[in-house]
């Protein structure tokens, strides 16, 4: 599954584009929208995009569990080393430290991405802040083609934006449309 990425000129033209594709099949699921008009999402029942794909709280929430599984290990490391709980220290313990230093780097990089903007989003940031409205299609293989076709022979006044290939991996790059 893909996500393709539109530019809309206006919330009409975006109303037009979200009903042209439940027309072909897509659902609500599938389909959201980037504006810094949400009351003009919400007034025309468009479905709004979500924390997970705004926010970099999965991006951010890995690389803290990374960060904090090293550390973890490193005052495991340093707990056998030491011994500053005494020489009979069961395997539990290191366990138990990994775990905890783990579980606060998870922590640390989820609240630091529930602060920041979603990294593949910074490139339409100045779109989004002009009023073009970012619309996301999470399109299967077999629907991409008739997605793009729909959009090229009726919403000529949105643009290809780009093409997100591995839409769960946070740490993927966009490929960009050649019109960037």
């Amino acid at each position: 599954m893909k996500c393709i990425y539109y530019l809309s000129p206006s919330l009409t033209s975006t109303e037009e584009i979200s009903n042209d594709l439940h027309s072909i099949g897509i659902d609500d699921w599938f389909l959201h929208i980037v504006s810094k008009d949400e009351h003009g999402l919400s007034k025309k029942r468009l479905h709004s995009s979500n924390y997970l794909e705004t926010l970099d709280l999965i991006r951010d929430g890995f690389i803290g569990v990374g960060l904090g599984l090293l550390a973890g290990l490193l005052f495991a490391w340093l707990a056998y080393i030491f011994k500053p709980f005494g020489p009979e220290m069961p395997m539990i313990a290191y366990l138990a430290i990994i775990f905890v230093v783990t579980a606060h780097g998870a922590w640390v990089g989820g609240l630091t991405g529930i602060a920041s903007r979603n990294k593949k989003l910074d490139k339409f940031s100045d779109a989004i802040e002009r009023g073009d409205y970012l619309i996301l299609i999470y399109a299967r293989k077999h629907e991409e083609d008739n997605i793009k076709t729909m959009m090229g022979n009726k919403h000529r006044e949105a643009r290809l934006a780009a093409v997100d290939p591995h839409f769960l991996n946070p740490f993927a790059n966009l490929e960009l449309d050649s019109g960037n």
